[in-house]
């Protein structure tokens, strides 16, 4: 008797509540908590510029003073947007009236009114406070009381001589489109994965990084203040032991050591996984190099050492990478269907710990990471690759 078939198959569940993004889902609330990279420095000019984060459409700008903004796009006045809108000194009138405002949302004039608006400070366009730091626009999306500290990072601070912080919105890299097409967590949470690594990019698609990605780690997952933790280690032929440290920091950062082993120490890449909405997001990075190619030196070659762009979908199909392999479990994911084994256990930790920052904030909480005293909070990292083991002074 056949058993197993696929025939009578239910359909299957995703964990809404820790994919999707949008406001008042349980985590979009929790991403809403935190500083979010929306763009490089480079995109906020004075054209306005259409984002969407987190469910939300919003435009940002920079005025000729040299302010960025992030508004609502509809106008406060009759609905134009003002992604049609112009720039000035110190904001952005709309197309369809003239009523300007500025990088707050504050109503600077209304021109066909007597006065410019006698009443134009009772008007305030929604708007979210921004933040720049080395090439990278970072907005607050949450409620204004919540606002937190800003996060810095001491791997991109005191920077030696000939080294300077880069900002990239393309690092999904040489393994897919730089603006991804499916839910965010697909990715996330594959960083607590460490055996896709000799597996996918080694034994199935040939060797997309160096052979000592190749050998199968042995991995303890644990976790951390802010996160969760895999420590994955290697035994080499040559005698050498390579501990790699592999970070999650919530809610949605990403601290992975270069794949090639070109860095001993902390890693210099910070990465955010940032989503546009329930099936779409881009990885947001800034890293710290004497070479502005550095990261892309980093990325996995494909098939004859091409780039992700590059290959035809029979190549695609022959060497899959991150991209396909993510891709394929869908627009969103179906949970219920999985099969959690023992190397599964970083991705497990990572979801209870996401569930318990969604009740954290629905009590009215705070999640983990979030200090809302002072202008700044720095952030220690010690992901990265250590051969004879992680220095004390670091730990």
């Amino acid at each position: 008797m056949d058993v197993g078939t696929a025939y009578g198959r239910k359909p299957g569940q995703s964990l809404l509540e820790l994919t999707q993004v949008g406001p008042g889902t349980p985590y979009g609330e929790v991403l809403r908590r935190y500083w979010q990279p929306v763009a490089l420095s480079t995109d906020a000019t004075t054209t306005p510029k259409r984002l969407r984060i987190l469910g939300e459409d919003l435009v940002l700008f920079r005025t000729r003073r040299g302010a960025a903004g992030l508004l609502a796009p509809d106008c406060a006045h009759r609905g134009a947007s003002l992604f049609y809108g112009g720039v000035e000194d110190d904001g952005i009138r709309c197309c369809y009236h003239g009523w300007v405002f500025d990088t707050e949302g504050r109503c600077l004039e209304q021109p066909c009114e007597p006065e410019l608006g006698r009443h134009r400070d009772r008007v305030r366009q929604p708007w979210y406070p921004v933040r720049e730091y080395h090439g990278l626009v970072f907005a607050y999306l949450g409620p204004p009381d919540r606002k937190p500290a800003f996060p810095v990072y001491d791997v991109l601070e005191n920077l030696g001589e000939g080294e300077a912080v880069y900002a990239d919105d393309k690092s999904f890299g040489a393994g897919g489109p730089a603006e991804v097409d499916f839910n965010w967590l697909q990715h996330w949470e594959n960083v607590m994965d460490q055996f896709h690594i000799p597996i996918l990019h080694a034994r199935f698609s040939g060797n997309q990084f160096i052979p000592e990605m190749a050998v199968l780690p042995e991995c303890t997952f644990s976790y951390t203040e802010q996160g969760v933790r895999v420590t994955a280690m290697r035994d080499f032929s040559d005698g050498r032991v390579l501990t790699r440290l592999t970070d999650v920091v919530f809610p949605n950062i990403r601290l992975i050591p270069g794949p090639r082993l070109t860095v001993v120490g902390p890693t210099p890449i910070v990465g955010w996984a940032v989503p546009f909405d329930d099936t779409h997001f881009k990885v947001f990075t800034l890293f710290r190099a004497t070479n502005p190619d550095y990261l892309a030196t980093e990325s996995l070659k494909l098939g004859d050492g091409k780039n992700w762009h590059e290959l035809t979908e029979e190549e695609h199909q022959r060497y899959p990478s991150d991209y396909e392999a993510q891709k394929s479990q869908g627009p969103t994911a179906v949970h219920s269907r999985e099969f959690l084994t023992t190397t599964d256990q970083g991705v497990a930790m990572l979801r209870r710990m996401m569930a318990k920052q969604i009740k954290a904030v629905a009590d009215g909480g705070d999640p983990v990471g979030v200090v809302r005293e002072g202008e700044t909070t720095t952030y220690h990292v010690l992901a990265g690759s250590y051969f004879d083991g992680v220095p004390a002074a670091s730990r």
